[in-house]
């Protein structure tokens, strides 16, 4: 019986060493050494450029109306006939046309996760004359802002191009010296 204990704990002992260190600090030293941006996360002054943040508008351009809490991730999944989806659209496009901004479907929609960083080049050109006028810039500063920051599908043909939200509202901090 003791031989049997003993073997317990050398094998417990070396499968903590193997998996409950090694393996770990394996894993974080590849990742340093390949994947360092990954690795470390990519946190800016303002937020991540991977979850959603809030702007409010229109001296910022606004993403997908969704979660404000990136923690509670998830679409509220309200059906198509749903009135509480209805309202929240109605009182989303109220609050956008008020702030001299053409609603679109991403605009006005959350997504599936409900932490969207990104959205389509038409949402932010919807919002461009808006933003151009809250700052102070022409519509033309604005629109090259935009251009610049579109991110072509993957390889070309996978997804749709987009924009992340957060990298364009730090750049538009950058031009109009609100850092």
């Amino acid at each position: 019986m003791l031989l049997n204990l003993r073997r317990s704990v050398v094998i417990s002992v070396v499968f903590f060493l193997l998996l409950g260190l090694a393996y770990p600090a394996l894993m974080v030293g590849v990742g340093q050494l390949f994947f360092k941006s990954e690795a470390n996360g990519q946190i800016t002054k303002y937020g991540s450029p991977l979850i959603g943040q809030h702007w409010s508008g229109p001296k910022w351009f606004q993403g997908r109306p969704d979660a404000d809490n990136p923690m509670a991730t998830g679409a509220q999944n309200y059906g198509p006939k749903s009135k509480l989806l209805l309202d929240f659209s109605h009182t989303r496009v109220v609050a956008l046309e008020k702030e001299g901004i053409t609603p679109t479907n991403d605009l006005v929609t959350g997504s599936g996760s409900g932490v969207d960083p990104d959205i389509a080049p038409a949402d932010a050109y919807a919002q461009a004359r808006a933003v151009a006028r809250a700052n102070h810039l022409s519509v033309g500063q604005v629109d090259a802002l935009i251009k610049s920051h579109v991110t072509d599908a993957y390889w070309g043909f996978l997804g749709a191009p987009y924009i992340d939200v957060l990298q364009l509202n730090e750049a538009l901090a950058t031009l109009t010296g609100t850092r």
